[in-house]
């Protein structure tokens, strides 16, 4: 394991078997460094399909029904914007396509696969990452701690990569600072980069929680209420950026209570209200749903 002493890595490799160096070579050739530097990469798949498809999604706590019947998709490379009133399930959606919540029953398919039980970790593998209302980060961590203790697969987590030490894990954590670095210059936090997480304002830490999940080189990402605690100064840069990450290829689901950035961001638009969906569309559509006026004015 990274910082741990480890045995050096010629005398470890000098009594291993034949397949084993064998083995051990393969993975060193296929562990080149471009991997590594550019998240943004992973964030490419197939154009023009789904890659999340929601069906009669269904929860109950203790006989009550908190989501009912709830479907939808997500187009790849587009951001569908989730809203509702407050109480409304969306949070409650999001935690079962994340595997925090186990739905009652229903089916969420990523990419075709069924991930409706797995759990949180198994769907995060699957390239599925989510961020949180409250943000997460560690405090007593510098942001480019922070951005470091999300970086997927590390080399000295496996067998291999202690027997092989820093030669096997070296160029994967140089090659993970640089990413990092790449991306504290485009979200213009550079100078953050050896400041306390606990530090930073409302706004910085949420911009720290979208990094860190880009680090992990999500397919899809799950945003709650990404701006909340965000000052509004701040705002408009945190919008810029996730415009430019769907413009990427990214692939978002976004809980927001900001309706005017929902509508610039989002191409279509799931409205929930008492754990149902009651419209989808564009924006413009759904604000012209009589429905949709009265959750919001009746709650």
């Amino acid at each position: 394991h990274p910082g741990l002493p480890v045995v050096p890595p010629t005398r470890r490799l000098s009594r291993a078997p034949g397949p084993l160096r064998a083995r051990i070579g393969k993975e060193i050739t296929a562990s080149g460094r471009d991997q590594w530097i550019h998240p943004a990469r992973s964030m490419r798949s197939r154009p023009g399909g789904r890659l999340l498809v929601v069906q009669n999604l269904r929860r109950e706590f203790g006989g009550v029904v908190a989501v009912d019947d709830v479907s939808f998709s997500v187009p790849e490379g587009s951001i569908v914007g989730l809203i509702g009133p407050n109480g409304a399930g969306k949070s409650t959606v999001i935690g079962m396509i994340a595997g925090a919540i186990l739905p009652t029953s229903g089916s969420i398919q990523l990419d075709r696969a069924e991930i409706s039980g797995l759990s949180p970790d198994q769907i995060a593998r699957r390239g599925l990452i989510r961020t949180f209302q409250l943000s997460a980060e560690f405090p007593r961590l510098t942001v480019m701690q922070n951005l470091l203790a999300a970086a997927p697969d590390h080399p000295g987590e496996t067998l291999i990569g202690m027997a092989l030490g820093k030669r096997r894990w070296g160029a994967y954590e140089a090659a993970m600072v640089e990413s990092a670095r790449e991306l504290l210059e485009r979200f213009k936090m550079a100078d953050k980069e050896d400041v306390y997480a606990g530090e930073l304002s409302g706004g910085q830490r949420r911009l720290l929680e979208v990094m860190r999940a880009l680090m992990a080189r999500p397919r899809l990402l799950l945003l709650d209420e990404p701006t909340a605690g965000v000052h509004p100064s701040m705002i408009g840069e945190l919008e810029s950026q996730l415009a430019a990450l769907r413009d990427e290829g990214l692939t978002m689901v976004m809980v927001e209570h900001e309706l005017g950035i929902v509508g610039r961001l989002c191409e279509v638009v799931v409205v929930m209200s008492r754990g149902r969906v009651i419209a989808e569309g564009a924006m413009a559509e759904v604000r012209t749903h009589e429905d949709v006026r009265e959750a919001y004015f009746a709650g």
